[in-house]
């Protein structure tokens, strides 16, 4: 049997377990990249396995003690780089925190106009007009 994103077909699916209300649960697919898994990692979120005679169960939680604003707001900022690298995400609605999308939001815009910047071409301004003057 697989987990949720299996069932879902999905990459991602983003929950709070009904049995343990003070985390919030990260699940990816059984076959997930490590690239993928390293993308959960770096977002602050804690990676758990547990071995068994199939591949290994991988989950990801919010780190303990966290308040619940900061557990929203942490897989809230996980869920956009996944979804920039063509990750399918499922993140219950409940969970999503508006003001920490737009942040990280803002926060790629900004890194994707400073990549453009550094490689678009200088090109002139445009010269004065050449169109006749008016006649009066």
């Amino acid at each position: 049997m697989g987990n949720l994103a299996d069932e879902s077909g999905t990459d991602v699916e983003i929950y709070r377990l009904a049995h343990n209300p003070n985390t919030i649960h990260v699940v990816s697919r059984s076959d997930a990249p490590e690239e993928l898994l390293r993308l959960l990692d770096s977002a602050g979120l804690e990676r758990h396995t547990e071995a068994t005679t199939a591949p290994a169960d991988i989950w990801h939680e919010t780190p303990e003690g966290l308040s619940e604003k900061a557990q929203k707001q942490t897989v809230t900022r996980a869920a956009l780089p996944l979804m920039i690298a063509d990750y399918n995400v499922n993140i219950d609605p409940d969970l999503l925190d508006v003001t920490a999308w737009a942040q990280a939001m803002a926060a790629h815009r900004a890194r994707q106009a400073e990549s453009k910047i550094g490689s678009a071409p200088v090109v002139a301004p445009p010269g004065p007009s050449s169109a006749p003057p008016r006649s009066r």
